[in-house]
């Protein structure tokens, strides 16, 4: 559903390149983590993936439809979930917030925040404000908002870079969870090898000055997965190893 072919990128005429030829494809209903050193353009892939960003070559489609700007069914969720959070307004209003631009009553709109609410366990903080929440519950905010939505790929940016080790394994389980109950088709960049092994159907492994996919590993561990018992399989432990050392090998 969604493709990428021969994409490049350099940000200034003269500049160095941040993109090479980049090409991969995400099937309808899967998650497909994309890991690297920082700066090898994991963020400037995703950002043109969104249509923020217009690169110099290559192409994107989703459904089919080369991508020429923001998509209609395309969401994202940020790192700093406290900057994309609007304070004044109430969680249920934060999350409904992007419902009121396609023409969604209002009694929809609410309907819909209340159930992603719910997906991500906040049901009772609807009327609670983002700055009353923690970090944590901040981030399962912009979730919901995403979910409510109900894109047809999400993209994810980092999106637990900032919390602490046990929330973020919280999270890692919620967006599994989320991800299995919704059928929702996940693009996820991070930077911690483990999360991308835990969370993903396939890692994609991106190399360094310029960005280029050097490894697409599939992931195959079981469906159900936890924090302890996943992470002990000689399977998860193996395939770490593997990302790890395409991940070491470029910055030699």
């Amino acid at each position: 559903m969604l493709e990428v072919d021969g994409l490049s990128h350099t940000y200034h005429r003269h500049g160095p390149t941040v993109l090479d030829d980049v090409t991969l494809t995400v099937d309808h209903g899967e998650l497909v983590s994309i890991v690297g050193r920082s700066g090898c353009g994991k963020t400037t892939l995703l950002r043109a993936i969104a249509g923020l960003v217009r690169p110099t070559g290559g192409q994107i489609r989703l459904d089919g439809v080369p991508i020429d700007g923001p998509p209609d069914n395309l969401a994202v969720v940020f790192q700093d979930y406290s900057r994309s959070l609007l304070p004044w307004l109430s969680v249920r209003d934060n999350v409904a917030l992007p419902l009121r631009g396609n023409g969604t009553s209002r009694s929809t709109r609410r309907a819909a925040a209340a159930e992603a609410l719910k997906a991500v366990g906040l049901a009772d903080a609807a009327r609670r404000y983002p700055w009353q929440l923690s970090g944590g519950m901040q981030q399962r905010v912009a979730l919901a908002r995403a979910l409510a939505y109900r894109p047809t790929l999400l993209l994810m940016d980092e999106p637990f870079g900032s919390v602490d080790a046990q929330t973020r394994e919280e999270l890692e389980d919620l967006l599994l969870t989320v991800q299995a109950g919704h059928r929702m088709t996940i693009l996820l960049v991070t930077h911690d090898i483990d999360e991308s092994v835990y969370v993903g159907d396939r890692v994609v492994v991106l190399g360094h000055s310029p960005g280029r996919v050097i490894g697409d590993l599939t992931v195959n561990l079981p469906v159900r997965r936890d924090q302890i018992t996943t992470r002990e399989l000689p399977e998860f432990v193996h395939l770490r190893g593997r990302v790890g050392r395409l991940v070491r090998a470029t910055a030699e």
